[in-house]
């Protein structure tokens, strides 16, 4: 299946971001890129925001973010209400982040995985459908009202 992807990163996620753009491009998804542009230090918060709109509101169907860790732009992303990021290091986590918890971004820790390793995270968050069943109400209870 082809998407729509939100991408974001900071400096530390920059040049990480670049491979997978191309590598999801040659797949066929539609990628929008919120920045950062240079591997210049910048706050991923001003990237992390706009590409969760783009995401809650249905501009994108799927984010993918990246960070020096991958957790300061995962924790921004989580602030919006419509947001279910998930902090993947290792494919199994992208699909169970899918699978039980319908994660609808799948933050990267750049500084800590090989291209490689990032392309098969992202492989596996998008081939993998939400279960539904028992998790749904799991899911729904996320929210704050």
């Amino acid at each position: 299946m082809k998407y729509k992807l939100a991408m974001a990163s900071d400096h530390a996620g920059y040049e990480l971001k670049l491979q997978l753009i191309d590598y999801l491009k040659e797949k066929g998804h539609v990628i929008e890129d919120f920045g950062t542009y240079s591997t210049e230090s910048s706050d991923y918060p001003d990237f992390a925001h706009p590409m969760a709109i783009a995401v809650e509101t249905g501009k994108a169907d799927f984010g993918i973010s990246l960070c020096g860790s991958g957790n300061g732009i995962n924790m921004t992303a989580n602030k919006h209400q419509e947001i279910r990021s998930a902090l993947c290091w290792i494919p199994e986590l992208a699909s169970l982040a899918r699978l039980h918890n319908n994660a609808n971004v799948c933050a990267l820790p750049a500084r800590f995985i090989s291209f490689y390793l990032a392309k098969e995270i992202v492989d596996a968050f998008l081939s993998t459908d939400f279960e539904g069943g028992r998790h749904i109400a799991r899911v729904n209870k996320m929210k704050l009202s």
